[in-house]
Order: structure tokens, then C-alpha cells, then sequence
């Protein structure tokens, strides 16, 4: 495993603190963490989770909007984070690890280092309750 930048270091430790779940990823859009209160909707815990590269990231949620059509990638707010540097929000679906379908809202944003390097992005998110 490559080393991490401090950045990220600091990011996944700020992660583990908060209440608030979030999903951390690298430049790649691979996943690095995600805290225990993500763990719930994401439906596994962080620890039992394989490496996931940023494609089996996306794969392994399904997303969906309310239709039950799938996201194009271009719409997901991890990936317009890290390809577009710019913060982005949406509702839509997924479906967790457990294969429970929730609804969440998700704000994303890219996580740029000094000299403006792009290091990865994070996703701070709610499940919708109805």
C-alpha cells in the first residue's frame, strides 16, 4: 500500500471522531475509509470491507434515482468532486452491502493539498428518512 499524504492521514482521523457519517477516497476514487456511523447505511462495517477501487466503489452501491434508474457516473458526487474539483450534491438511492435500499442525500467535496495537488475527495452524508 502506498504511503498517504497528511492530508488524508488527518481527514480519516477527523473521520473517525465525527457523528456525521462520511466516505473518504483517494485521487483514484478509491475507497480509503468510512467511520462507523457510515457503517449502518453503507451496510458492512469499514473493517470487513475489501480494498475497493473508485469503479467498485460506485459498482458496490448501486445508485439509483428515484426511479430505480441507474446514476451515470458524471452525476455522482464523489466523482465530480475528484474530476471536476468542485463541490456537488444530490439525492438519490442506494443499495447498502446488507442489499437494504436507502435513500440518501450526499455532499462531496475534493480534498486538495499544497501546490494544489488533488489528493482525493470526501462525502459527508445523511440517510433520508420518509
Amino acid at each position: 500500500m502506498a504511503q498517504m499524504e497528511i492530508e488524508i492521514i488527518l481527514t480519516r482521523q477527523l473521520a473517525s471522531y465525527l457523528a456525521t457519517p462520511i466516505f473518504v477516497v483517494d485521487k483514484d476514487g478509491g475507497l480509503i475509509f468510512y467511520n462507523e456511523p457510515a457503517e449502518a447505511i453503507l451496510g458492512r462495517r469499514f473493517e470487513e470491507t475489501a480494498e475497493m477501487s473508485g469503479s467498485e466503489v460506485i459498482a458496490a452501491f448501486h445508485p439509483t434515482d428515484s426511479r430505480g434508474k441507474k446514476l451515470p457516473d458524471s452525476k455522482i458526487p464523489l466523482r465530480i468532486a475528484l474530476t471536476e474539483q468542485r463541490p456537488s450534491f444530490l439525492c438519490f438511492w442506494i443499495r447498502g452491502m446488507d442489499g437494504v435500499k436507502r435513500q440518501i442525500d450526499v455532499t462531496a467535496f475534493p480534498l486538495i493539498g499544497q501546490a494544489n495537488a488533488l489528493l482525493g475527495a470526501v462525502a459527508l452524508f445523511w440517510e433520508v428518512k420518509g
